[in-house]
């Protein structure tokens, strides 16, 4: 039996682009900040600029409310 060549294998078997090898647990590399917790989305911690921020939030979702 003599040995495929790269071209010969991809005309009998196609290629395939999908993922290979393993996939790692995707939350375990994530890392959890204050900044998506409620206190900070409404500026309630006393922050200043996350006032500022909850206020410029509302304005927006507001935006094309009638």
């Amino acid at each position: 039996m003599e040995e495929k060549d790269d071209f010969q294998l991809i005309l009998e078997n196609g290629i395939n682009f999908g993922r290979g090898g393993d996939r790692k647990d995707s939350n375990a590399d994530k890392v959890k900040t204050k900044a998506k917790k409620k206190k900070y989305i409404t500026g309630a911690h006393g922050s200043g600029s996350a006032k500022q921020k909850a206020k410029y939030r509302e304005q927006r979702a507001n935006r094309h409310k009638k």
